[in-house]
């Protein structure tokens, strides 16, 4: 699929989110990079969860925002595309102004794991604090004390229940695998910018077919598919 058809509500570029869980272990791991120990610069929001500044990705420490693709209940009836808000606030945020990142490590993929602030604002707490994201407990109970407070004002995903980001990418990458080539079911798909990929919770992901004949593949996941040159999908 050509990328330059793809939209997201007529916003700048935006990623498709990187898994926060390694779904693999049959591949060697990512080899080491050099991590900075702080980073700062206009950002562009790739979801949110990720900010990029000057070409580094950078996954908020200790939080998971809902993924593009998803949905979130309302407090009555419906839903809505909690995913795509969390994305918009976090760009809102970051708008025009200069973010600094202070490095955490990083993670699987080779992204920074930061702590981020807009003019003193702890931009990961702010996140949970509106309830466009869950403090990530599997890793950090940095914010575990704000996502109470949230929960209790019934901000955001807060307001009816809603499926953590986790377990959507789980359950969408079990769905995913049944179908797939020996439960490899990331999407690589050869587009005229590049060699780019698509996990199952990604929005586009059913519009892609794998086309061996043209050099795309399936990988079982995004470790892999990082180590062997590709990247994830922009909308444009």
């Amino acid at each position: 699929m050509n990328e330059s058809v793809l939209s997201w509500s007529n916003r700048r570029p935006v990623a498709f989110a990187l898994a926060g869980v390694l779904l693999s272990t049959s591949i060697q791991p990512l080899p080491a990079v050099a991590i900075p120990g702080e980073i700062a610069g206009r950002a562009e929001v790739i979801d949110g969860d990720t900010p990029d500044i000057d070409g580094t990705h950078i996954r908020l420490e200790g939080i998971d925002a809902p993924e593009l693709a998803q949905t979130c209940a309302r407090s009555f009836i419906g839903s809505w595309r909690c995913g795509e808000a969390a994305a918009r606030e976090l760009e809102r945020l970051t708008a025009g102004r200069s973010l600094t990142c202070r490095s955490r490590g990083a993670d699987k993929y080779g992204r920074l794991l930061g702590v981020c602030a807009v003019d003193g604002l702890d931009i990961n707490a702010e996140m949970v604090r509106r309830g466009l994201a869950w403090a990530f407990v599997k890793y950090s109970k940095s914010y575990v004390a704000v996502e109470e407070a949230a929960r209790a004002a019934k901000a955001g995903i807060w307001q009816a229940h809603s499926e953590p980001a986790w377990v959507f990418r789980e359950k969408r990458w079990a769905d995913a695998e049944t179908e797939a080539p020996d439960g490899c079911a990331i999407k690589g798909n050869i587009t005229g910018h590049g060699r780019i990929y698509h996990a199952p919770w990604s929005v586009w992901y059913g519009r892609v077919r794998v086309e061996s004949a043209k050099g795309e593949r399936w990988f079982c996941s995004e470790a892999e598919a990082l180590a062997a040159g590709w990247r994830p999908a922009l909308t444009h």
